[in-house]
């Protein structure tokens, strides 16, 4: 025999009742933003028929490239060294093979929050022999507002939507039971895509210019922030 007490210590099923209806909504938010950061590619190149002086032009080359940028001070984030080359280049010779020359090349990633000195530096680094640049890319640091913003739209947009529902049937909303990430407690779902960043400055570097070159005069672009949540809510039993 079940005693009242028992009947009380049972816990809530997991769905609805005609006692406690359930609503099942996704609230989602998109925002666009201005840019935080910007990142741009610099690569550095050397070739020469001796390798030992081609390592040392591309070393010295290097060297010019990451003074200048580190010369931008706190509008510099980040500066790294992504990757280093230096390749032999291979011509038949009679019946074996000899070496013609060889290239070097040096990977630098630049990241800058200061837009206006990343078009003076982009056109600096630009106006170096041998060096390449590309980008900019830009892009929202991880902990930016812009997400928090997001996520709080999306959950009052849940809630709202749920409040239609509930009207719609002439009844409240009683409590929430779930507030869930999308892909929380599933497969993960891909993030909403960012759109990938202008590359106004990519061009290589002119070599032998007479005076130096104005800087670009770079348009930031617009990024797209996305934010989606589960929610469920019981509500009052509508009278239908």
């Amino acid at each position: 025999m079940t005693t009242p007490a028992a009947a009380e210590a049972q816990p809530a099923v997991p769905y609805g009742t005609p006692g406690a209806p359930r609503i099942a909504v996704r609230g989602e938010a998109r925002l666009e933003v201005d840019p935080e950061i910007a990142r741009i590619g610099i690569t550095v190149s050397a070739r020469g028929r001796d390798r030992r002086a081609a390592l040392e032009d591309l070393t010295r080359r290097n060297a010019a490239v990451l003074h200048l940028v580190k010369s931008y001070g706190d509008a510099v984030e980040r500066l790294e060294t992504g990757a280093f080359s230096l390749t032999p280049e291979l011509v038949k010779h009679g019946k074996g093979e000899r070496v013609r020359t060889y290239h070097g090349g040096v990977r630098v990633t630049a990241e800058l929050s200061d837009f206006t000195a990343l078009g003076e530096l982009t056109t600096r680094l630009a106006d170096l022999e041998l060096t390449r640049v590309d980008g900019p890319w830009w892009s929202l640091r991880r902990t930016s507002p812009a997400h928090r913003e997001a996520r709080r739209q999306a959950v009052r947009e849940a809630v709202q939507r749920a409040r239609e529902y509930a009207e719609a049937l002439d009844t409240t909303l009683a409590a929430l039971v779930e507030l869930a990430d999308i892909g929380a407690e599933g497969p993960a779902v891909p993030a909403y895509p960012a759109a990938p960043g202008r590359t106004r400055g990519a061009a290589p570097a002119l070599a032998g210019a007479a005076e130096a070159a104005p800087a670009l005069d770079l348009e930031p672009q617009r990024q797209q922030v996305y934010a989606a949540v589960d929610a469920r809510f019981t509500m009052a039993p509508p009278r239908l």
